[in-house]
């Protein structure tokens, strides 16, 4: 694979935008849109190129990096394109425009284009061919990526630069030590599962670990990115090895949840997912079993720029995580969408509400969240009939549907949409529309709608100004001293609770009157407070139907 290869033009085939836009996909679409991702990122490269060809470096010159790895393309081009269409690598290509377009900062400019003399030394090791390279090196360490970190035994401190020569797959490695005196590191770099007893011991070579996932036709190797400086989908950072134990942790927790994704067949309709699609995961914040994790994902992130990626914090529920590879992987797909046709006019305006956010978001964003919740909803109907997760379930597919089904209408009458983005937002609206016409257990669809009330009155209460002049028409004004706020009742009204104590649970277990009352009484001892209020209006709501409390619940802000 070169820089300067031409791709051919394709169109996407119209039976596979439906099958998208439905919110699903099957293996055909999503090699479709891996297709355009792979186009994509060989164009954000050659752009980038350009830009290094000319870039003063102590390093070996962008040109006879690429030379290197364009020669161990020839012999094996699969492993190199892998290589190149890694989600750490179209990380890096997007930190580096940014940075030569000074939008991004950084260490200088020279070290982090030494990336790319890193992969040329993957590449020739994939390829065993021979080469010697200059390399950057932080704090005496090479991450090699899809491989692991090499590092030289007591290596200088800080930025310095080295040599790495390969030759038949072995690595060595040479750089200063903190005394500026030569020394050198010989390994054969290579990716080990979890569980692999880590190159014996050796503390200069950190293999990256893999989570193995079991299919039909044997099994996938998904990295756990714990050293990779472009692992976060943003800016680079310094690596957070994760203990043996916790690794294991991931191991036995991902093979659950990929246990549970296969209970549901083919990928085709919403909410499905083949694991052996995902390109790696990130651990997020936690390096060790203490403290222990909570039942659900507290974090987790994609990136267009790393399509197939996914930052989670582990929870402790094979469930949540389930869920939560079913979530991101719809943001990698509607974002390798979004890279093929424009689907919003979108002003980057914060102006809409998200049920799932405590901030106003864009248009782009809404779409994005749409999207993923949609697949999220789907998830959680299929597993509407299991003996024990059937009643969560119930209320997860509840809430998600008609949180998603708000949202689509307010991408379609927002005026904003392309005629491919309306395509999709339709095809959104079609599945969920089906979905809400589905009967759902009643006690779970009540919560549900309880849940989804609390959120939307609550954030309006926290972002909203109440208008100037009330029966003037204003323009929407939001409030200036907004802050982060937790969303706690999304999780806490899944389950029925059996002995009610605070108002929340009286709520839920569907004694909207002595909700009322403890909200009353927490009002008087909190006057205002946005939590206790939002709560007050919907328990109202619940017991007294009327023109004045349907407008309450639509505008709380106008409350007195």
């Amino acid at each position: 694979m070169t820089s300067e290869q031409r791709t051919a033009h394709f169109r996407m085939p119209e039976h596979l935008f439906a099958e998208l836009a439905a919110g699903g996909g099957s293996a055909q679409a999503v090699a479709f849109l891996e297709r355009g991702e792979r186009a994509r990122r060989l164009l954000l490269l050659r752009t980038l190129l350009d830009h290094l060809v000319a870039l003063p470096t102590p390093l070996t010159p962008a040109a006879e990096a690429w030379r290197v790895l364009k020669e161990a393309a020839q012999r094996t081009p699969e492993r190199v394109e892998a290589l190149l269409l890694a989600p750490t690598t179209g990380a890096w290509i997007a930190h580096m425009l940014r940075r030569v377009h000074g939008t991004a900062n950084g260490p200088p400019l020279w070290a982090e284009a030494g990336r790319l003399n890193a992969l040329a030394t993957v590449a020739s090791l994939h390829a065993g061919t021979e080469t010697l390279l200059r390399v950057a090196l932080t704090d005496g360490a090479l991450p090699l990526p899809g491989l692991g970190t090499a590092r030289l035994p007591d290596g200088a401190d800080g930025l310095t630069t080295g040599r790495a020569s390969t030759r038949a797959g072995e690595l060595t490695l040479t750089g200063p030590d903190r005394t500026g005196r030569p020394v050198y590191l010989t390994c054969r770099p290579a990716a080990e599962p979890i569980g692999t007893t880590e190159s014996a011991g050796d503390s200069c070579w950190s293999p990256l670990r893999t989570l193995t996932h079991t299919t039909p036709s044997g099994p996938v190797a998904i990295p756990l990115e714990d050293l990779d400086p472009y692992r976060d989908l943003d800016d680079p950072l310094p690596p957070a090895r994760l203990d043996a134990d916790e690794a294991l942790a991931w191991q036995r927790l991902f093979t659950e949840a990929t246990e549970i994704l296969a209970t549901t067949g083919g990928t085709e309709r919403p909410g499905r997912l083949d694991p052996a699609v995902i390109r790696s995961v990130v651990p997020w914040a936690r390096t060790s079993l203490l403290p222990p994790p909570p039942p659900d994902v507290r974090v987790s992130a994609s990136s267009g720029d790393s399509y197939g990626a996914m930052l989670i914090s582990r929870p402790s529920c094979p469930l949540a995580l389930a869920e939560t590879l079913v979530h991101e992987f719809q943001h990698s797909k509607l974002a390798a969408l979004i890279h093929l046709f424009p689907l919003v006019d979108d002003d980057r305006a914060e102006r809409y509400y998200a049920p799932w956010r405590p901030d106003p978001r864009h248009l782009t964003g809404l779409l994005h969240g749409a999207y993923a919740f949609t697949g999220v909803a789907g998830f959680w109907r299929d597993r509407l009939d299991h003996p024990e997760h059937g009643l969560t379930a119930s209320y997860h597919f509840a809430l998600r549907r008609t949180q998603s089904r708000l949202v689509v209408r307010t991408l379609l009458t927002s005026g904003r949409l392309t005629g491919a983005g309306h395509s999709l937002v339709s095809g959104l609206a079609r599945t969920l529309d089906g979905w809400l016409r589905e009967p759902v257990d009643p006690a779970a669809l009540a919560r549900a709608r309880l849940a989804a009330a609390l959120h939307r009155t609550e954030w309006r209460l926290r972002n909203i100004a109440p208008p100037e002049h009330p029966e003037g028409g204003d323009p929407t004004r939001f409030l200036p001293d907004r802050a982060p706020w937790p969303d706690v009742r999304t999780h806490a009204f899944a389950v029925r609770p059996a002995d009610p104590r605070t108002p929340d649970e009286h709520l839920a277990a569907g004694d909207p009157a002595a909700a009322l009352d403890g909200y009353a009484e927490g009002l008087a001892r909190e006057p205002g407070d946005p939590h206790l209020l939002a709560g007050w209006i919907v328990a109202r709501g619940a017991l007294e139907r009327g023109p004045e409390t349907r407008r309450l619940l639509a505008r709380p802000e106008l409350l007195p």
